[in-house]
């Protein structure tokens, strides 16, 4: 069984993000393992019993909601999944949450910290445009549009190599960030629907295997729609 905890589902959905949760439930389903969804709102204590944690992006004043929540209810139960190995993602402002801080205006919100990064606004214009960047384990692509601006503290790992579009900063050429199972970045659109190996690692890791020992599944239209998003960022 594969157990999913969505954080804040009505809240952090502002670009069809629920969109993964779903592409996790159909490869899932498709290969007879049993799938458990539940969501974790404001307020609720979250429980440490899930294999696979995830919260996307939403506006400004959710995101500021959720922050808060995420501190004082969730972050303990949260630090210890991570810990003991479940899969942490998060998507755009989810990204922004798993990090140390972030800043709207003037305004200074903590986040998690499971991730060594902070986010800051800069003048300068909203980093908008389909992206593609490299991992060791293949490539991902999607779209990507922030204003704020991430930056990698000096042991962090970036989640991969921007080759076309803008990433974290705009000039690095990083993208995300990763810490063992804990993935964070801005690439949404949704992101799994798009690299269905991506939701395929995130389901073997779940599971305690290897990708490959997964059922093999008819990806037509899966790759499809990746070589499509290749293509509109310019790969």
């Amino acid at each position: 069984m594969v157990q999913v905890c969505a954080l804040y589902p009505e809240l952090m959905n502002i670009y069809a993000d629920r969109g993964n949760l779903l592409m996790l439930e159909r490869r899932c389903v498709w290969r007879g393992i049993d799938f458990r969804l539940s969501p974790s709102t404001l307020e609720t204590p979250l429980r440490d019993e899930h294999d696979i944690y995830y919260i996307g992006g939403g506006q400004d004043s959710d995101q500021r909601l959720c922050a808060a929540d995420l501190v004082v209810h969730k972050a303990p139960a949260l630090r210890a999944a991570a810990d003991r190995g479940a899969i942490v993602l998060g998507v755009c402002g989810g990204y922004q949450l798993l990090g140390h801080s972030y800043e709207i205006g003037e305004e200074h919100v903590e986040g998690v910290g499971l991730l060594d990064v902070a986010t800051v606004r800069e003048d300068g214009p909203r980093l908008i445009g389909n992206i593609a960047i490299t991992l060791q384990e293949g490539v991902l692509v999607g779209f990507e549009n922030h204003a704020g601006r991430t930056m990698l503290g000096p042991d962090q790992t970036p989640l991969g190599r921007v080759l076309s579009g803008h990433g974290n900063d705009g000039h690095s050429g990083f993208e995300g960030a990763r810490r063992d199972n804990v993935l964070g970045t801005y690439i949404h659109g949704p992101l799994l629907p798009k690299n269905a190996w991506l939701c395929d690692w995130i389901i073997a890791r779940a599971l305690g295997v290897e990708p490959e020992t997964l059922a093999v599944l008819d990806d037509a239209l899966e790759d499809a729609a990746h070589a499509s998003a290749l293509h509109a960022a310019g790969r």
